[in-house]
């Protein structure tokens, strides 16, 4: 008997923009390819990208690009009718600003993107901000000029520092803390190891934890006032590898695990060194890891280093 082969009802394209729409306002910061993806693991990549191109044509998306790739975020009704009456320059102010993003445009920027006089572009920058659709924030990289962006979106962590940096300051004795909170545990972890008697092998292998262990135990501390990401705690233990206090291996992990990433997961321990190192190495230059950056004038540069500073006065 011949085997009778279903074909697959293909879905209607007005009932995939529908589930694209309500996936928008599910995750009103915006979605990607992959979200609409695992929503609709059977529809065709061209039927998902037709529905898309329909939505962002009829005005219903924006698109926008973030680290993880493009964004797809519902417009704002709101913000789309406070334009309406504006002029063809404060509405193209307005979309040079929207494709910045989330790290923000200068003004100078802006006035090179949009061939328009400065006197003209201060002019809508304060009536868009008046409106509240945009917003200036002081960028840390220049504490004396200011990126516009939407009003609504929540600064690039390379415009406000991220959680290292409050009112453009540096906060050094928040960082010194972060930092032996997450060696005290590592250690922690290891002298358990020990105390396990167990064979080496084992002993080694208990004695790592992942980055999330490390983030999960710095939030049951409560000793930070801002939230901090995984991605905080895995740059306060890199600044320990630099150090030499800690050492790092990536190993493969099941997809959905805690802590993963792409299939990998990063295990940190705490380490003592077999010999001491020698004076050269011991100096901040010596485990500098941006060196190669470090010049006279620039942003980096040995008279502004406090490494160098605290070394010497030691």
């Amino acid at each position: 008997m011949a085997e009778v082969k279903v074909k697959p009802e293909v879905p209607d394209p007005m009932d995939i923009e529908s589930r694209i729409i309500e996936l928008c306002h599910q995750f009103p910061h915006g979605i990607t390819d992959q979200v609409i993806q695992n929503d609709m693991p059977h529809m065709e990549a061209q039927q998902r990208a037709m529905a898309i191109n329909r939505l962002l044509s009829m005005g219903q998306l924006d698109l926008l690009r973030s680290n993880a790739g493009l964004l797809y975020r519902i417009k704002d009704s709101q913000n789309a009718s406070k334009m309406k009456g504006s002029d063809n320059q404060e509405k193209l102010v307005y979309q040079i600003i929207e494709d910045a993003g989330n790290k923000g445009i200068w003004s100078r920027d802006i006035r090179y993107k949009s061939n328009l006089p400065l006197t003209e572009i201060n002019k809508i920058l304060k009536n868009l901000e008046s409106k509240k659709l945009i917003k200036a924030v002081k960028s840390v990289a220049a504490s004396k000029k200011k990126v516009y962006m939407l009003y609504n979106l929540q600064p690039d962590r390379s415009v406000t520092g991220g959680a290292w940096y409050s009112d453009q300051d540096f906060e050094s004795e928040f960082v010194e803390v972060l930092n032996q909170q997450c060696f005290k545990f590592l250690q922690s972890k290891a002298e358990a190891a020990r105390d396990s008697k167990q064979n080496p092998m084992i002993q080694r292998n208990s004695s790592f934890a992942s980055s999330h262990e490390v983030w999960k135990y710095i939030c049951e501390l409560g000793i930070s006032k801002v939230e901090l990401s995984m991605e905080d705690i895995e740059t306060i233990l890199n600044t320990l590898i630099y150090d030499g206090k800690v050492e790092m291996t990536i190993i493969a992990a099941k997809e959905g695990t805690v802590g993963s990433v792409d299939g990998q997961m990063k295990l940190y321990r705490a380490v003592s060194p077999l010999i001491q190192p020698t004076g050269l190495v011991r100096t901040p230059c010596g485990l500098c890891p941006v060196f190669d950056d470090c010049h006279e004038g620039g942003e980096i540069s040995p008279s502004n280093c406090i490494y160098m500073t605290e070394w010497l006065e030691f």
